[in-house]
């Protein structure tokens, strides 16, 4: 298949890109490198089966040009802004890089006949709701602006496979740890470790407790649906069936740096505005197509912080 990757420069995308060369598709990354690295895809530096764009997938001439030469079987659309606590203090920043973007991806695809999308959603279009979270409980009320365009962007691909004929794979998916992050909590404490090496302040009470899945199980999860899911929508939780605290995850990170260091927590039941607490998935549904998870979260968390770590101490070096 002949395979356009937005967001492909990204933590996930990077990842994906790799592994869909690896399945022999010709794969095309586009990314505005707004928080993906050119430096993430350089191990597809030398192949014939991929082509890097910087471009932003919201520009309609330059996507339309995309189109035109690449003639794509299929979109996985990653482009978004994946910082919930960013947008709290910029809400455009989702409408424009989450929702508008996936608008225009779609309005490409129409265009130019790409009947294929695989979309990455997030566990946060479910908002506050009680109880372990299933893919066809509702309402859905989202508190983060993130989750909101997400949501927003699940809505528009339905309606657009109910009148064009596309076909939708949509995953939502907890917190992704591992290597290439660009941000996140752990990316976050290992720079301030390397900042304040006896000391790691960490947001809110460390009660906060979620499922943590690592980008190569998560790549996993999004091909197995891909090749099983046969409906015109097929929407998938995925994750696994542990969850680690946030006190679980900062002493896993003090555990993996080199030096004694004491956490000392900010207080309160969250760590910014937006965030979720709690978070409890049934995965039975994307279970039932075969897959599983090779970690669990605390060794997904372990080998990111293991990871974060030693970039930092490998920049300080340097």
């Amino acid at each position: 298949m002949n395979i356009l990757v937005t967001g492909g420069a990204g933590f996930i995308g990077c990842h994906m890109c790799e592994r869909l060369v690896e399945r022999g598709h010709q794969v095309t990354a586009a990314d505005n490198l707004v928080l993906g690295l050119r430096d993430n895809l350089s191990a597809l530096s030398g192949s014939n089966s991929f082509m890097f764009r910087e471009m932003d997938v919201t520009d309609r001439a330059a996507l339309d040009a995309l189109f035109e030469q690449g003639r794509f079987d299929a979109v996985v659309h990653l482009a978004a802004n994946s910082d919930i606590a960013r947008s709290h203090a910029d809400p455009g920043v989702d409408f424009v890089a989450t929702l508008d973007t996936t608008y225009a991806v779609l309005d490409a695809m129409r265009r130019h006949g790409t009947r294929q999308i695989v979309f990455a959603s997030t566990s946060a279009v479910y908002g506050e709701a009680q109880g372990v979270l299933r893919e066809d409980r509702g309402p859905l009320l989202p508190i983060s602006h993130y989750g909101a365009a997400k949501l927003a962007s699940e809505a528009f691909i339905s309606s657009y496979v109910a009148n064009y004929g596309l076909q939708a794979w949509i995953t939502r998916f907890p917190n992704v740890v591992g290597d290439r992050s660009t941000h996140g909590a752990i990316y976050d404490w290992a720079r301030k470790l390397a900042r304040t090496p006896d000391r790691l302040e960490v947001l809110g009470n460390g009660e906060q407790i979620k499922p943590y899945i690592h980008v190569d199980d998560l790549v996993d999860a999004i091909l197995v649906a891909w090749d099983k899911g046969a409906a015109p929508v097929n929407l998938f939780n995925v994750g696994g069936d542990t969850r680690c605290s946030v006190r679980e995850m900062a002493e896993i990170t003090v555990e993996e740096w080199p030096l004694e260091a004491r956490i000392d927590y900010t207080g309160g039941d969250r760590g910014w505005v937006g965030d979720v607490p709690s978070v409890e998935y049934d995965v039975s549904r994307i279970r039932a197509l075969g897959w599983t998870p090779r970690m669990t979260s605390a060794q997904a968390v372990r080998a990111a912080a293991r990871w974060a770590i030693g970039q930092v101490r490998q920049a300080s070096d340097a």
